[in-house]
């Protein structure tokens, strides 16, 4: 069976606000929002403000951000903010 998780970083200059696996996450891209499973297609986008939603094995972790942008490639997730 395929691994359901990815590994997802949140960060800023001098700050990582979450470096782990992760089930999924729900951001808010300029276009609408938009939600990342494990073995997405690779993706580059902007982020708008709102809320980061990620759900792990512990549950969910919800993040504030004023914008940033997501890559996507190789099972792996980085959000600069």
């Amino acid at each position: 069976m395929a691994d359901s998780t990815f590994h997802l970083v949140i960060a800023s200059v001098g700050e990582t606000r979450y470096d782990g696996r992760a089930h999924s996450v729900t951001l808010p891209g300029v276009a609408g929002e938009l939600t990342m499973l494990a073995h997405h297609e690779p993706l580059v986008t902007t982020l708008k403000a709102g809320e980061v939603t990620v759900r792990d094995s512990s549950g969910e972790k919800k993040f504030t951000i004023e914008d940033g942008v997501l890559e996507y490639s190789g099972n792996r997730a980085v959000v600069l903010l």
